[in-house]
């Protein structure tokens, strides 16, 4: 029979113990853990992860990790490496083989032919004592207390403290090659955080929608120009030179306060000195002062001259907050 008014409580046992079990990894951590930081700092080659099983998962995981934050890795599957695929193991690489238990048939297969190449081998394990670690040029040592299942069998606690160990892993490179949001952007240019530090105002600019007048032009074609363009606004122009912006707001106002504005002017109603910011100024820059600023649309302009406005919901559009 489901006993389903214990959900909860397991979920969060299972959260407190996994919680616990990280904790327990900070002794664990000892020279082998900064040897390896700085044997791949200095190295000329990748990481290699590779593992078996729920191992190798984590190892892909690790190998995204590292790859994202500036440190070259692949991934090997322990299975296909004993049937060909050591051959994508350069002499420079360093291997990191992950097994909880570090004694399974595929790890003791593989450890020797490793040694063979010369590379250097991290065993990342639960087992101190195992295989694996005794053949190891060093150990990153991952004991759990147990799994957070209640029949101690499911990886679970394992695979987090093999994650975690990756990940700190993977930051203290980042520390070192003094990593920054710029080079993260690049590995990621489609990503929410890549559109932040790549897009800029001038990307979100469209041809047909550049609306412009003159500083003499009647209300009447001010009007036709702002509802044309679609973007809330219209620069005001002397010429070639941007003297002020007419939005949507001004135009409500005109009409409470001015019993006969057909005969009145752009000049007459817009807002004088608006912000104008470069077409390279980022998309994320400008979010930020239209927010201080308290408006909605922004001039923009490349080498002095007005190319176009760029809205605010252009910006939120390109899922940049």
């Amino acid at each position: 029979m489901n006993n389903y008014n214990s959900i909860t409580k397991t979920a969060k046992a299972v959260i407190k113990q996994q919680a616990q079990a990280i904790e327990k990894l900070l002794p664990q951590l000892t020279d082998d853990f900064e040897q390896v930081v700085r044997w791949t700092h200095e190295s000329n080659g990748r990481l290699v992860l590779t593992g078996i099983g729920k191992s190798a998962i984590i190892g892909m995981k690790i190998t995204a990790t590292l790859n994202s934050t500036g440190s070259k890795s692949i991934f090997m599957h322990a299975a296909d490496a004993i049937h060909g695929d050591l051959g994508m193991i350069d002499k420079e690489d360093i291997v990191v083989c992950l097994s909880k238990s570090g004694t399974t048939p595929e790890i003791k297969t593989l450890v020797p032919l490793l040694k063979n190449r010369g590379n250097k081998l991290v065993g990342m394990t639960a087992n101190p004592e195992s295989y694996l670690a005794k053949q190891s040029d060093a150990v990153l040592h991952v004991g759990i207390p147990k799994e957070a299942d209640s029949n101690n069998l499911a990886p679970t606690t394992s695979t987090t403290a093999q994650l975690v160990m990756g990940d700190a892993l993977a930051v203290c490179l980042m520390e070192l090659s003094a990593f920054k949001p710029e080079d993260f952007a690049r590995s990621h240019p489609g990503g929410a955080l890549g559109k932040a530090l790549n897009v800029q105002i001038g990307h979100l600019l469209q041809e047909h929608k550049k609306p412009v007048v003159q500083k003499d032009t009647p209300i009447a074609q001010v009007i036709t120009e702002i509802s044309a363009k679609l973007v809330g606004a219209t620069a005001v122009l002397d010429g070639a030179v941007v003297v002020g912006v007419i939005t949507d707001g001004d135009l409500r106002r005109m009409m409470q306060n001015e019993q006969n504005f057909t005969l009145l002017c752009a000049q007459d109603i817009m807002s004088k000195d608006p912000c104008q910011l470069d077409s390279e100024t980022l998309a994320k820059e400008a979010l930020s002062i239209m927010q201080q600023k308290e408006i909605s649309q922004v001039i923009v302009k490349s080498s002095g001259t007005y190319v176009g406005i760029v809205h605010i919901h252009d910006i939120l559009n390109e899922g940049i907050y």
